[in-house]
C-alpha cells in the first residue's frame, strides 16, 4: 500500500476557523484568482490526471444541521459538534487538495408537506406533533392518536385522502417491520430555497476552491425530496415499495456504481447516528452483494461527524457508535482527519 495522503499543503490564508459557525457569502471571484495562484504557487495537477482517484464524500454539511441556532444543530456530546466537524473537514480538503479527486457533498432537500413534517398529522382535536419529540407507529394510527391531515391531501395525492391514508400507514408499518427508526416527525428543515438548506459558507469556500485547483467540479446529490418517504441515506430512501406493491422511490444507483468505481471513498458530515450511518450502511449492503472485499476502499472521518443529541431528550451515541464498530468489523476503515490513509490504487 501506498501512503499517498501523508504530505499535507497548508491552509490558504483565506480560511479563518472561526468563521465555520457563522452564514456568510462566498466571494467566488476572488477565491477563483486565488484559486489559481494557489495551483500554481504549489504545483498541483488537475485531477484529470490523478492516478489513484479519491472522492470525499460530503453528507448534509448544510446550515440546518451544522449553524448553531438552526433547526437541527447536531452539536454531538460536546455541543459544538458540527462545527468542530466541519472545521476539520475545512483543514482536511486544504491540506489535501493536491489528492482528492472529486468532492460530492449531498443536499438533505425538503418542502413543508412531508410525511416527517409536523402539518402532515393531525390529532383528534386537529393539532399537529410536537417536532423531534414525537414519533409515529402503526399502533398510534390503529388507536387514533394520530392520523394524515386531510388537507394535505391535495398537493400530495390530488385529493385522494384514503389512498394517502394507505401509503402513510403502510410506510409506519414498513418501518418497523424493517428494523429501522420509527417515523420522526422532525422540525421543518433543509427546506428548499432557504438559508438552512445551504451548505456551510467555510465548507462551500472549501470545496470551491478545490473545483477549481483540481479543475473538478463538485456534484451535488439531492435527496429527501419525495413526500412520502424520509431519506437519510443519499444512496436510497427508507422505503422503496408502496403499499400497492408499485414503486414509492429509487435507489440513486448512478452513484452506487460511480463510488465503487473509485480507489478510495473518504466518508464525513451529519449526522453520524443518522444520514451519515445511513448512507455507509447501504454503501455496505451494496459492497457485499458484489464482493465484500471492497470494503477497505471506504475510510471513515470519525472526528468530522457527530451523533444526534438532544440533552434531557434523545442521545443516539450508542446507536452511532456502535453502527461504526459494525462497519469497521465489515473491514472499512475508521480513522482521523489528521492520520496518513495507506490507500492503494
Amino acid at each position: 500500500m501506498n501512503n499517498l495522503i501523508t504530505t499535507q499543503l497548508p491552509t490558504p490564508p483565506h480560511f479563518h476557523s472561526e468563521k465555520v459557525s457563522e452564514v456568510w457569502r462566498v466571494p467566488y471571484q476572488e477565491r477563483a484568482a486565488a484559486a489559481t495562484a494557489w495551483q500554481k504557487k504549489h504545483n498541483i495537477q488537475p485531477a484529470i490526471l490523478d492516478q489513484t482517484r479519491i472522492c470525499l464524500l460530503l453528507i448534509d454539511v448544510q446550515n440546518t444541521f451544522c449553524i448553531p441556532g438552526f433547526e437541527l444543530f447536531v452539536g454531538g456530546k460536546s455541543g459544538t459538534g458540527a462545527v468542530d466537524d466541519n472545521r476539520r473537514i475545512c483543514e482536511f480538503i486544504y491540506h489535501h487538495l493536491g489528492v482528492i479527486t472529486k468532492i460530492i457533498p449531498t443536499l438533505d432537500t425538503h418542502t413543508a408537506t412531508q410525511i416527517f413534517h409536523p402539518i402532515f398529522w393531525v390529532n383528534q382535536l386537529g393539532e399537529h406533533p410536537i417536532p423531534a419529540v414525537t414519533n409515529i407507529s402503526p399502533t398510534d394510527i390503529d388507536q387514533g392518536i394520530w392520523q394524515v391531515n386531510p388537507d394535505v391531501a391535495n398537493s400530495i395525492t390530488h385529493g385522494d385522502y384514503e389512498l394517502l391514508k394507505k401509503h402513510a400507514y403502510h410506510y409506519v408499518k414498513q418501518l418497523s417491520q424493517n428494523g429501522k427508526y420509527p417515523l420522526i416527525v422532525w422540525p421543518y428543515h433543509s427546506m428548499l430555497g432557504g438559508i438552512g438548506h445551504a451548505l456551510v459558507a467555510s465548507v462551500e469556500e472549501a470545496i470551491f476552491f478545490h473545483s477549481l485547483v483540481r479543475q473538478s467540479p463538485t456534484q451535488f446529490e439531492i435527496k429527501g425530496d419525495n413526500p412520502l418517504t424520509e431519506n437519510y441515506s443519499v444512496l436510497r430512501p427508507e422505503v422503496l415499495i408502496g403499499f400497492d406493491e408499485n414503486p414509492l422511490a429509487q435507489k440513486n444507483q448512478r452513484l452506487i456504481q460511480q463510488l465503487l468505481e473509485f480507489d478510495a471513498v473518504i466518508i464525513a458530515g451529519q449526522a453520524k447516528s443518522h444520514c451519515v450511518a445511513w448512507t455507509i450502511d447501504d454503501l455496505l449492503t451494496e459492497i457485499q452483494h458484489i464482493d465484500p472485499s471492497l470494503a477497505k476502499k471506504v475510510y471513515l472521518l470519525e472526528d468530522c461527524t457527530s451523533p444526534v443529541v438532544v440533552p434531557g431528550v434523545v442521545d443516539y451515541t450508542e446507536q452511532a457508535d456502535a453502527a461504526f464498530a459494525r462497519f469497521a468489523a465489515a473491514g472499512m476503515h475508521i480513522i482521523k482527519s489528521t492520520e496518513p490513509m495507506p490507500i492503494s490504487s
